[in-house]
């Protein structure tokens, strides 16, 4: 017997990406778009008219519309906890933009909240399940470079030289930081993802190039006990913007977006010369595991690694803002705690 999709209620149009999940949401055979909502009036009627759907007046009410049965989250960051622990209370699935909560405690009391109601939490951390990185995760998890000694991601782009950016993210509040907090969210995790969720310190420079209140270039240096060194990369006003990743080890390297639009290895088992490297397909994205949870589909439902990977970012963001607001090295503690 075939399924209904399942209603999707959007709970906010403060971030860029509320489309994008409405698009997801519309485009993938499980799920809809059903209503939705922003704190904003004017962000609530337009992005309701865009959408096609019933606009819900509050929260409250669009955790009570008929048609909604989970929730995507694109509110501003700092809207976060209160937005997603209330969906959660309610038994409300809950989609969100990264970052999870503006603080290591605030992500582990919603994941928590999530363990205690029985109710999925995905966070969107895109680029791990992209062919490129699965099959650079392969490579490394198979030893194909050696042991790695430096890893070095970036993502950048135009948005405040282009002036497409909304000046909303420049406020530090609702948006918990400027570049690296928002687009510095996925070199983040990418370098946690090869080089280990937790190193030793983490030191960074933040520069504010267009004269912001927040950063809109950072460079983020973690250094790990092996002596590995990754480097995570944001900017606002790169033109043309740039994804890049360099990874170093004993025996190989891998390198992309370096003026090539494709992944190339050198050394070990790959050879004196560079060679381009075949990606593997994608892995279930982070909308397709909400959707599997939701479902209680065993084979492809786990959360868990998702939910840990968002708290590690969390706690190398927090540490990134504190070393940059410090102008000095933030140790990080052997539970990850900056």
């Amino acid at each position: 017997m075939t399924q209904q999709p399942i209603g999707v209620g959007v709970a906010g149009f403060w971030h860029v990406h509320a489309d994008d999940y409405a698009r997801d949401a519309t485009e993938h055979p499980g799920t809809r778009v059903a209503a939705a909502w922003d704190p904003d009036p004017a962000r609530r009627r337009d992005g309701a008219d865009r959408l096609g759907v019933p606009a819900a007046d509050d929260l409250d009410a669009l955790l009570a519309h008929p048609d909604v049965e989970a929730i995507t989250v694109t509110t501003a960051t700092n809207e976060h906890t209160e937005v997603i622990g209330r969906a959660l209370a309610a038994g409300m699935p809950v989609f969100t933009e990264k970052l999870l909560a503006p603080t290591v405690a605030e992500c582990e009391a919603l994941i928590e909240a999530s363990r205690v109601h029985a109710t999925p939490l995905v966070v969107s951390l895109p680029r791990l399940s992209e062919p490129l990185m699965t099959t650079i995760a392969r490579l490394v998890d198979d030893g194909a470079l050696g042991e790695l000694t430096y890893v070095r991601v970036r993502m950048a782009h135009d948005g405040w030289l282009g002036g497409w950016l909304p000046e909303r993210f420049a406020d530090p509040a609702a948006a918990i930081g400027g570049a690296f907090a928002d687009l510095g969210c996925h070199p983040a995790y990418l370098v946690q993802r090869m080089l280990g969720a937790t190193p030793e310190a983490i030191t960074a420079a933040y520069g504010h190039i267009t004269g912001r209140a927040v950063e809109d270039n950072a460079v983020v240096t973690a250094r790990y006990e092996n002596g590995a060194v990754g480097v995570a990369e944001a900017s606002f006003t790169t033109t043309p913007g740039a994804f890049a990743v360099e990874v170093r080890g004993t025996e190989g390297s891998l390198l992309h977006g370096f003026g090539r639009d494709e992944l190339i290895a050198k050394g070990g088992r790959f050879g004196t010369d560079w060679t381009p490297v075949p990606l593997e397909p994608a892995a279930p994205s982070p909308f397709d595991l909400w959707v599997s949870a939701i479902r209680g589909e065993a084979h492809n439902a786990d959360t868990s690694a998702n939910l840990q990977a968002a708290l590690d970012l969390t706690r190398f963001v927090v540490a990134a803002n504190l070393a940059a607001a410090e102008g000095a090295a933030v140790p990080i503690d052997q539970e990850g705690t900056p």
